[in-house]
């Protein structure tokens, strides 16, 4: 049996403690057959835990298409997914989420979030390309009484981002932002990486080769992060700001020299596995690298670098810090490892070996820590399947509250246009990515703004186009609904900037799975998502559960957010989402609709989380999609925008504003007894507004009668005025004030009216 060091007596109160069922201890002693000490108990907390064994989650997981033809890595295999996309070439990507710790810290919450999921990708083999983001907050505007905090996690959240990305030089380009009542108290950070690589650079995170030196490489370790997995898999209380030694601090400079070091050693031939100490830290790079390895590992705590002095093995094993990384290096390997972090100042120190036994084994000075079966400890947690009860609760104002916007006046909706637009969750987030540095590495080719990033890797000869998308109040109405539609408006937002969507890693974040209902929206997002994934074949790579997600302010709304990829296949097929010339024809491919439940208008304008949420029908959306993509390979679209939040009158506007210059738009709507409101700010999916050159207007008509899809010209391009006519209204706007409510709302709200710039600077 373990020697204990330095050991507390394990009771069940400090089981409790460790977030153990009494089920789970009884478990664990059949493990080792005896009862653990203190430090093994730590090592089962962070390891069992949901957020790094996925016990409540993992059996809906197995509900998504995992597997297709362009799949060299799948999900749950390695840190990351990896797709084929031609010539040798491959991309590794994955989004993971930092919402507890951004919630107590925002700043270094966030910055780790990015430096973990750029190691994730560099583990792999991949050079980081780019990162995109999903957020969500509480309001910034308007009455709520946690305003200033609001806006503190929420400027907090985007210095860390800009700081750490800016830092470590990997460009921002993309993502999405929304505000709402839920997001209080608990914020969500969702951060998106994607890296490139040859089919031949591909490492694996196993412990091979019997014998083989353990090299811990990296920062040294400290009290930073400390059992970080774990305080992610509770809920958020008034003492949470206690757990701020669980929020780790992040070092972009450092992991800038970690991530070339490792790249070189891995061109060199010397590394048997590699792995990332991420959530669990030591603990997880051991456990994980010797099960995948189907090997043991041990290791000496003595040997690992520290920066803090009188570290025991519980707190060196659960410490999170950053930067740092695991290497099992080929046998006779061990000066090239040596050579290499030095030469790039990073530190670097044999740790350990790998065993045949398939014990995680952890000594500290020689006397035994820690002795764990690898494979129990990181791939055999139990595994639940929770009550679920659908929501009972009623709202039966809907009907009633759209019968009175039936009747909406002129002046009403011109006002309702413009308050959308100020909207913070619809507005400009040019406050955000000015912060960001989208052009290193110049191969930014969309900046942030337009429906995808755009992303062109010169060395591969490749253009790759990625978005983050999720609408939470659609969730919250109907999870399943919602699940469907963040796919579907994923892959239409890489339709309209040209790209052939590839595939897909998600970030599901709920609240405390205990809860049925919780449960309950939960299954029924992940059955959507995974409907719509495999009609638009586009498997799931990867990506991370965030349960939890909950303060004392309640619950958040359902959110699982869809990161997509997609293929260019050449330069002149980028599109982006802005009018270009004055006389355009204005096309929507797609159907007027009469769906205005779930949509932004009602909540900005009416207050009010109504549905029903509008319904997508996915053989329709993949028609609509194709045929803008092959009007895209025809030459014939200058513009496609994507209509979703905001319904059709936000495209329209959005559209007009081009960063080089703003356009106005005559449109005339062909609506019948639909009222205006719904025509301008219902979100019925399945809808594009595209502009093309009138000598092109026959030839896009009949590609569309090919692809058997409804679509309706809707006026052209011109002026400084947007102007609609729906049946018998006319409602109009000048440009330039619709553009001043749009771009400057996040600033006015943040900063106040004197950061706001009227037109900005070009």
């Amino acid at each position: 049996m373990p020697d204990t060091i330095v050991d507390l007596t394990v009771t069940p109160e400090l089981v409790a403690e460790h977030g153990l069922t009494p089920e789970e201890y009884e478990r664990i002693k059949k493990i080792l057959g005896r009862e653990p000490n203190f430090t093994e108990l730590g090592i089962f907390s962070v390891m069992w835990s949901e957020h790094c064994s996925y016990k409540n989650s993992r059996k809906e997981l197995k509900k998504f298409p995992t597997t297709g033809p362009n799949i060299l890595v799948r999900a749950g295999e390695e840190n990351a997914g990896v797709v084929d996309i031609g010539d040798g070439w491959a991309i590794a990507f994955k989004i993971e989420s930092h919402n507890h710790p951004s919630a107590i810290e925002p700043f270094q919450g966030a910055a780790t979030g990015v430096g973990g999921i750029i190691r994730d990708i560099f583990t792999m083999g991949a050079r980081p390309e780019f990162c995109l983001n999903s957020l969500r907050f509480g309001p910034i505007t308007g009455d709520s009484p946690n305003l200033k905090t609001n806006r503190r996690l929420f400027a907090g959240v985007v210095s860390g981002i800009a700081h750490y990305g800016n830092c470590i030089g990997i460009p921002t380009v993309g993502g999405e932002i929304y505000f709402d009542e839920s997001f209080e108290g608990n914020p969500l950070v969702n951060v998106f990486c994607l890296g490139v690589l040859r089919h031949d650079q591909l490492a694996r995170g196993a412990a091979r080769g019997v014998g083989n030196p353990v090299f811990y490489v990296g920062a040294e370790t400290g009290r930073d992060g400390l059992a970080g997995a774990a305080f992610a898999s509770r809920e958020l209380t008034e003492e949470s700001k206690e757990d701020r030694p669980a929020v780790q601090v992040g070092d972009p400079f450092k992991e800038k020299l970690l991530l070339e070091a490792c790249l070189e050693l891995l061109q060199r031939d010397a590394v048997a596995g590699i792995q990332d100490m991420g959530a669990a830290g030591l603990t997880c790079s051991t456990c994980e690298t010797a099960s995948r390895g189907g090997t043991g590992i041990e290791i000496d705590l003595a040997k690992v670098p520290k920066r803090e002095p009188g570290m025991t093995p519980y707190e060196i094993m659960l410490s999170e810090s950053q930067e740092r990384m695991l290497i099992i290096a080929k046998r006779g390997q061990e000066d090239v490892v040596r050579e290499i972090f030095e030469k790039w100042d990073v530190p670097c120190a044999e740790i350990g070996r790998v065993t045949d036994d398939g014990i995680m084994r952890v000594r500290n000075n020689g006397s035994i820590a820690a002795e764990i079966p690898a494979k129990p400890l990181a791939d055999e947690a139990p595994l639940y399947s929770r009550e679920v009860r659908k929501p009972t609760t009623e709202n039966t104002e809907g009907a009633e509250l759209l019968k009175k916007i039936s009747v909406s006046s002129v002046s009403s909706v011109v006002n309702s246009l413009r308050q959308t637009l100020g909207d913070p969750t619809i507005a400009s987030k040019n406050w955000v990515y000015r912060q960001y540095d989208h052009t290193v590495r110049t191969g930014t080719l969309v900046r942030p703004g337009s429906d995808a990033a755009v992303f062109e890797v010169k060395y591969a000869n490749k253009i790759l186009a990625a978005t983050t998308d999720c609408n939470s109040l659609y969730c919250a109405l109907d999870p399943r609904e919602g699940g469907k539609i963040a796919v579907a408006e994923a892959a239409r937002n890489l339709t309209c900037s040209g790209a052939k969507p590839l595939a897909v890693t998600d970030n599901l974040n709920f609240g405390n799975p205990y809860k049925p209902e919780n449960f309950w929206q939960l299954r029924e997002a992940v059955e959507g998502v995974a409907e719509a994934c495999r009609a638009f074949g586009t498997p799931v790579t990867g990506g991370n559960v965030s349960l939890y997600n909950e303060s004392p302010a309640g619950v958040v709304d359902p959110t699982p957010t869809v990161g997509m990829v997609g293929l260019i296949d050449k330069v002149e097929h980028v599109t982006t989402q802005w009018f270009k010339d004055e006389g355009d024809a204005i096309i929507l491919v797609g159907e007027i609709g009469n769906e205005l439940g779930g949509s932004r208008y009602l909540k900005v304008c009416h207050g009010k989380k109504i549905g029903p949420v509008p319904h997508v029908d996915l053989a329709r959306e993949i028609e609509v999609q194709n045929a803008t993509r092959e009007l895209i390979r025809a030459g014939v679209i200058k513009s496609a925008h994507d209509c979703s939040e905001g319904g059709l009158a936000v495209a329209l506007a959005e559209s007009c504003f081009n960063p080089q210059k703003l356009f106005g738009a005559e449109v005339d709507l062909a609506a019948g007894e639909t009222p205006a409101a719904t025509v301008l700010f219902g979100e019925a999916q399945s809808r594009i507004v595209i502009s093309i050159a009138r000598d092109n207007l026959e030839k896009t008509m009949s590609i569309l009668r090919e692809h058997k899809v409804p679509f309706q010209q809707l006026g052209q391009v011109g002026g400084d005025t947007l102007r609609i006519r729906v049946n018998d209204q006319k409602f109009s706007w000048p440009i330039v004030d619709l553009h001043d409510d749009w771009w400057n709302a996040i600033a006015r709200a943040v900063e106040g009216d004197a950061s706001a710039e009227r037109i900005p600077s070009l």
